[in-house]
């Protein structure tokens, strides 16, 4: 106990501080705000306890142990303050995210200098007020403080986060004029923003320019290369840092193997994973972790990535969603259900993964149940969520449904504007929903609503049309596409050949089809040749349909064939038919469509023997004609009719109907 005393009063009767400020920095590096306090307690007893350098430090540890209203106390009962004490309360509060305290602070500070400028600048940009961030780096340069690395670090941190490309550009201009015109550190900084703002060129022209580099730099220009494609040439800069002898981290290898998920480039991904397993540092990685789970998972390599995920130390929400959505890419929905129901933590990812697995593996009836969950739950619905939501719609041709998806959509307030967060998809898909429901007319006010439009909703309204029998009209909407500056593409092509064709406009079809080498550098591909065939084929053109067929730069497929046989059916063509029928059944053994066709083509004309022959030829092969298909809905209720079907409740009314149809008919 006397020992204790003499320690006190020891501390009474120090010449200077400086004893407390070392205490303060052990307790700074114990993180300890009890032993802060301890401390604060001993200076308030002592002749330092209005001393400005000891509150100071005062303010700053306590901040970075996280008592705030400590440091508050501290700063409010200063009688004297100078600019260091401004400026560490300014700090302390930016880091702790009460930005319009600093702010009202900064704006009452007598004397600010550099630092309490940099603070601001800083302070905003960390907790994404990026706009803000930047008028307080203008006001900065205007009031003539000199700018130096943390001052254009945190600038090109708020133009990445705007992703202000401009802004951006301006920024960078300074730095090339001021002394840190070569600093790594600042070229690792531009690299990021315009990789951020989407300009992979600028990016790799700062690298180029770089006199010295770091493994930051490095992996600044690997991600910018992943995110922003070609993600080929993620790994070309990755084996190129390798050469240049820099070992790689783990942010490094994340972003190597997100390209290598990109590009489904499962041997480049199985080198990375080895050097990871061999390098047990990385082992615990969360972040490598996912990136390996999703890389095996988008390979479709489901076992793999199941493997991985076991083994990671510590899953987040990340891990599982992959999981969930390698499951459905799989086609392993139920494994995906499973894994989707186990999780304890969901986002609105997770929810995505599994509607869009629906989707895509044409369980459309669960994927409207799930988004249903999703509202039950709260879970705010994002643009992915209700593109996949009308696909389901569109493939269930639920009109009904769709509008009442359409209403969600409207409730969201998605404007379908380009920009970071775009929503022009959305727009698309909901025309795509209305075109393949038969609802032309709602398609096309969707469109005509529309802030911006990308190639895809012009493509969506010229199939939709083509798709509707609507030709004429869809030709129109592709003269207005050219008109508006939009280039065609690939879809657009198959989508204006379909609608010549459907219009029987014969040499309008030609011209559009050589017009997509001279015009538009588009090479034809396998679709537009049928598209072709298809035309020419209604048309009656059936010699000009062949010879394109024997022309094709690619071996023809099944559509292809199809389409001609099908043409020969219509226009009694029963040699060529036959031709057609061979080749198709060389390719589609199984498929009884060309049985069928060549069978009735013989019918037509009366050769019996044909039609017994190649029904028996089919018996033989053991292919079995599927009935035909139709369903209808009425009142929200859908009514599904098979050929020759007895079990349909309705079937008398159903019959005498089809007779009397028949009957009037033949009358005809």
């Amino acid at each position: 106990m006397a020992t204790r005393h003499g320690l006190v009063r020891d501390l009474l009767c120090l010449p200077d501080s400086s004893p407390f400020a070392k205490l303060l920095d052990s307790c700074l590096r114990s993180r300890s705000a009890r032993e802060t306090r301890r401390v604060h307690a001993r200076i308030l007893n002592s002749q330092f306890s209005k001393e400005i350098f000891i509150q100071n430090r005062l303010i700053d540890v306590y901040g970075k142990c996280d008592c705030l209203d400590d440091a508050r106390k501290v700063f409010d009962r200063m009688p004297q303050r100078n600019t260091f004490t401004w400026n560490s309360i300014i700090t302390v509060l930016t880091k702790s995210g009460f930005l319009d305290e600093a702010a009202r602070l900064f704006g009452s500070m007598p004397d600010p200098d550099q630092c309490s400028w940099n603070s601001m600048v800083s302070g905003f940009a960390q907790h994404d007020r990026f706009e803000e961030s930047l008028e307080y780096f203008v006001k900065m340069h205007k009031e003539n403080f000199f700018l130096n690395e943390y001052s254009f670090g945190s600038a090109l941190s708020a133009c990445a986060g705007l992703m202000d490309f401009d802004i951006g550009i301006q920024v960078h201009a300074m730095v090339s004029k001021s002394r840190y015109s070569t600093d790594v550190f600042m070229g690792s900084a531009l690299i990021d923003m315009y990789s951020k703002c989407g300009s992979v060129a600028c990016s790799q022209d700062v690298f180029s320019g770089m006199i010295e580099r770091n493994l930051v730099t490095w992996n600044s220009l690997i991600t910018c290369y992943e995110q922003n494609g070609p993600a080929s040439e993620a790994l070309e800069v990755f084996v190129r840092m390798m050469n240049s002898g820099l070992e790689p981290d783990e942010v490094t290898l994340a972003s190597v193997v997100s390209a290598c998920a990109s590009l489904c480039a499962l041997k480049e991904g199985l080198q990375i994973h080895a050097r990871v397993v061999k390098n047990n540092k990385f082992s615990d990685d969360i972040v490598l972790g996912n990136a390996l789970v999703d890389m095996y998972a988008k390979c479709s390599r489901v076992s793999e990535a199941r493997r991985v995920f076991d083994r990671m130390p510590v899953k987040n929400v990340v891990s599982e969603t992959s999981m969930v959505s390698g499951y459905a890419r799989a086609a392993s929905i139920k494994a995906a259900r499973f894994m989707f129901w186990k999780m304890k933590q969901r986002n609105v990812v997770s929810w995505n993964a599994l509607i869009a697995g629906y989707t895509q593996n044409g369980e459309n009836e669960e994927a409207l149940r799930l988004f249903l969950f999703l509202k039950r739950e709260s879970i705010w619905p994002t643009h992915y969520t209700f593109g996949n939501l009308l696909s389901a719609c569109a493939n269930l041709a639920g009109l009904q449904l769709g509008r009442q998806a359409h209403a969600h959509v409207l409730k969201q307030g998605f404007r379908f504007q380009s920009g970071a967060d775009s929503d022009v998809f959305v727009g698309n898909s909901l025309i795509d929903m209305y075109m393949k429901c038969g609802s032309v007319k709602d398609g096309s006010r969707v469109f005509k609503k529309m802030m911006e439009r990308d190639c895809v909703s012009w493509n969506a309204m010229i199939v939709g049309y083509a798709q509707n029998g609507y030709g004429d009209e869809a030709l129109e909407i592709f003269r207005k596409m050219l008109a508006c500056g939009e280039k065609p593409d690939h879809v657009t092509m198959i989508g204006v050949l379909n609608a010549c064709s459907h219009a029987g406009l014969v040499e309008e079809g030609r011209l559009y089809f050589s017009s997509m080498t001279k015009n538009h550098s588009l090479i034809p591909e396998k679709d537009h040749y049928s598209c072709m065939v298809d035309l020419l084929g209604r048309a009656g053109c059936l010699n000009e349909a062949r010879n394109l067929i024997e022309t094709m730069p690619m071996n023809p497929d099944a559509v292809v064939w199809g389409s001609l046989l099908a043409a020969c059916k219509v226009h009694g063509e029963i040699d060529m038919g036959k031709h057609a029928a061979e080749k198709l059944l060389e390719i589609e053994p199984r498929n009884s469509g060309p049985y069928v066709l060549l069978s009735n083509m013989y019918a037509e004309v009366g050769r019996w023997g044909d039609v017994v022959r190649v029904r028996k030829v089919m018996r033989q092969q053991g292919v079995i004609k599927q009935p035909g298909c139709s369903w209808i809905e009425v009142e929200r209720k859908v009514y599904v009719f098979l050929a020759k079907d007895k079990r349909n409740p309705h079937k008398n009314q159903i019959y005498s109907v089809l007779k009397m149809l028949t009957e009037q008919m033949k009358l005809v």
